[in-house]
């Protein structure tokens, strides 16, 4: 499990995210037009899940525009924003920020996606929701990349994340 904090008081996840060089679990997740999408629907583009607990706060919100922005100059790369709010939420936040580089998803349905991953938050306020992480995975399902934020309110590594796609 890794230890992490909430606005510097202690919580945890359920696990660890998985080790770079291990193949990436496959994941079904729900998308903004209610569809259910897998890692098959993004086969032979490299991946970037940008994981967060609420599109609805600052630094998740932040961390999908710094990404959609990032994410235009990306060659054969796609950009998963992934939380468990409803795809609603999702949507409208997008739609009124003008996003459009980036691919939002939603863990609401099953929660398997942050019990597989391993970053389920499992205590405190902000209890099974998804953590602030980012993994990144080569085209053939191989994780290239993964940062387990440890502020929950602190931003991901941007930098280090599109480091390893080069």
């Amino acid at each position: 499990m890794a230890n992490i904090t909430l606005g510097g008081s202690p919580i945890e996840t359920i696990g660890d995210l998985p080790s770079v060089g291990s193949k990436a679990p496959d994941f079904k997740l729900t998308a903004t037009d209610l569809s259910t999408k897998s890692m098959a629907d993004y086969k032979g583009s490299r991946l970037v899940l940008n994981i967060f607990p609420s599109i609805d706060t600052g630094t998740c919100a932040q961390s999908v525009r710094t990404f959609n922005e990032k994410a235009s100059q990306l060659e054969n790369t796609k950009v998963l924003c992934i939380s468990k709010d409803l795809p609603f939420a999702l949507a409208r936040f997008c739609g009124a920020e003008g996003l459009d580089n980036v691919i939002s998803l939603s863990d609401f349905k099953t929660g398997n996606f942050g019990k597989d991953y391993g970053l389920t938050i499992n205590n405190g306020p902000l209890e099974s929701l998804l953590s602030r992480c980012i993994v990144v995975i080569e085209k053939d399902g191989t994780i290239l990349h993964t940062e387990q934020v440890s502020e929950i309110k602190d931003e991901p590594n941007y930098e280090s994340a599109l480091a390893s796609l080069a």
